[in-house]
């Protein structure tokens, strides 16, 4: 596995601002396991009032969510993609982002680093996170 190391991401001082603006979110890799990262943020985030939409390829229903098979297949609002797949799934996330008008900010979870699909999507004007928690994030930002 190489590790990359990120050279495009978002001024830490912006990420409150993230938050503030921000009300849909998809969550690609949302697993519907209990004990998985991507399960506790996408569920502290519902519980902080915001919408999320799983994708995720098997099941129904997440956290009482419907569960899209894509981020094509949604046709409601999404401003952020939190995404919790391998980092090369970046570079067809961004290709799909580019196909739809709403998403404003492509969040990397932790450990995950594209600078490519990152360039891309600062490129289409996109906010872009990489390698940050959005649960940790939020509570830093929003708690002080």
């Amino acid at each position: 596995m190489e590790c990359e190391i990120p050279t495009v991401n978002e001024d830490p001082k912006k990420i409150k601002e993230i938050f503030e603006s921000v009300k849909t979110i998809a969550i690609p890799g949302l697993s519907p396991d209990e004990n998985k990262p991507s399960h506790r943020v996408a569920k502290y985030l519902k519980e902080q009032g915001f919408k999320i939409i799983p994708i995720y390829p098997k099941g129904d229903e997440i956290l009482g969510e419907k569960v899209y098979r894509s981020l094509e297949d949604i046709k409601e609002r999404v401003d952020m993609v939190d995404m919790f797949r391998k980092a090369s799934v970046a570079d067809e996330l961004v290709d799909i982002i580019a196909r739809r008008n709403d998403v404003k900010v492509l969040w990397l979870q932790e450990g995950i680093v594209n600078n490519k699909a990152a360039s891309r999507a600062k490129q289409m004007g996109l906010k872009v996170v990489q390698n940050r928690c959005a649960m940790i994030e939020h509570m830093r930002v929003m708690n002080s």
